[in-house]
């Protein structure tokens, strides 16, 4: 048995007086939770809008078939981390020479710069919509924010972070969700939205743009790092022992299955808020023109369902902005130092990546546009990570009698044929401007 893993679950195990199993699973839960908030970004926002606007219940089906998708490809991050007891960008970079280390680095970084641009400008556009803020203005606010919640991820414990993101979380949930208290959707409608169809060029272009974007690239590299982190010491951890059967009752048996409730409940609150913003949109927004930008669809809730359900709209979108920027700071940092064995302090970091963003802003670029130009870069991020991950998590070398069997192997490859290709077909349909 792994010392390092046996250490971790007895740790969460009180010796004097057992508490109930639900009170150890809690200990364990937490990584997948600050995953989860880069599906429930400022892009996700405009993309399920538009959605629901434009094609009323019909899309619904989409973001059930992502958020399937994306249990499986997190859940599969969170695992290599538990049983190698490292990241994703490590174990890459231990395999790969150093030119290559250096350019899956660079578009690595470009992915994650490409990240903090949609969250920083999406959380700038919140506060433009709350406080009447420029948008440069708004964005450094917004970066300045971050770097306090980064400053409560220490090295010893992430958990004050994880904390205050799993808090933001909560407060995006109620901000997104709570507009269909005004507004029920047809419930009898968005059962048939599970139906997969599409209608035109259109409706498949934003069926891309939401599937295809849901997997993230720098959330598929940072939830490996995140469970590392949080079940080991950093820089005190064994490689868990391998050499060993699994076990049911064995420590990481008993990880790995906190980390699949961990990963179901987390994309289960990201999952549904998603839905219910596409729901909202149909519901209320169905024919409105302008939704297509997140400061016409706060236009169109606010016209539609009052300046209270606006407001709240708008304070779900901030604190999707702050969560997914502090997120995406941390992963950032993580490819770096697993690629390039370089680790520069977070706040630095932030410091030097807000700088595209404000740069951007200050321009008067259109921010929707910068938004989608984003999502374009980040599909080419995608396969560089999935396919990786889907290899290393299927090696009898890397994952010993914790590798994949067949069926979860040949699933996880068809999950990342399915989202290159979404992906691939994104980026056409986008640069061709087809629908």
């Amino acid at each position: 048995m792994s010392d390092a893993v046996q250490a971790i679950v007895e740790r969460h195990t009180p010796h004097r007086a057992p508490s109930p199993a639900r009170h150890r699973l809690l200990a364990l839960l937490g990584p997948a939770f600050v995953a989860a908030v880069a599906y429930v970004d400022p892009g996700n926002v405009a993309a399920n809008i538009t959605a629901g606007a434009r094609y009323g219940y019909m899309l619904v089906w989409v973001l059930v078939a992502s958020n399937a998708m994306a249990v499986i490809i997190q859940y599969q991050s969170a695992k290599l981390g538990i049983v190698t007891g490292r990241s994703l960008p490590q174990l890459l970079g231990a395999r790969v020479g150093r030119p290559a280390r250096l350019a899956y680095w660079a578009q690595a970084e470009l992915v994650a710069a490409a990240t903090d641009l949609a969250e920083i400008i999406g959380g700038a556009i919140a506060l433009h919509l709350l406080v009447g803020l420029p948008l440069p203005v708004g964005g450094a606010v917004i970066g300045l924010v971050s770097m306090l919640l980064l400053a409560l991820q220490g090295r010893r414990s992430q958990r004050p972070f994880e904390a205050v993101v799993v808090a933001l979380l909560v407060v995006v949930t109620v901000g997104f969700v709570g507009g269909l208290v005004v507004a029920p959707p047809d419930w009898g409608a968005a059962a048939a939205g599970i139906v997969p169809r599409l209608r035109d060029t259109g409706s498949l272009l934003v069926a891309a743009s939401m599937l295809g974007a849901t997997v993230m690239p720098h959330a598929i590299y940072l939830h490996s790092s995140l469970v590392r982190d949080h079940h080991y010491a950093s820089g005190e951890h064994e490689t868990p022992a391998r050499s060993r059967a699994q076990e049911t009752d064995s420590p990481t048996a008993r990880l790995i299955r906190a980390t699949r409730v961990d990963v179901v409940w987390a994309l289960a609150v990201a999952g549904a808020v998603n839905i219910a913003l596409l729901l909202l949109a149909a519901s209320a927004l169905t024919g409105e023109t302008g939704t297509d930008t997140i400061e016409g669809a706060h236009a169109a809730i606010t016209a539609n369902l009052g300046p209270v359900v606006g407001v709240i709209f708008a304070v779900g979108l901030l604190a999707s902005g702050l969560a997914s920027t502090s997120v995406g700071a941390y992963a950032g940092s993580e490819i770096m130092a697993g690629l390039l064995h370089v680790r520069v302090p977070l706040l630095v970091r932030r410091a030097v990546t807000l700088v595209p963003a404000l740069v951007i802003l200050t321009s008067g670029a259109e921010p929707t546009w910068a938004l989608v130009l984003s999502q374009v870069v980040l599909s080419f991020g995608i396969p560089l990570a999935v396919i990786p991950l889907a290899a290393l998590t299927g090696s009898g070398q890397v994952m010993g009698p914790w590798r994949d069997g067949a069926l979860l192997r040949w699933t996880t490859r068809a999950v990342a044929g399915l989202i290159v290709t979404l992906n691939l077909a994104l980026v056409v349909l986008t640069l061709t401007g087809t629908g």
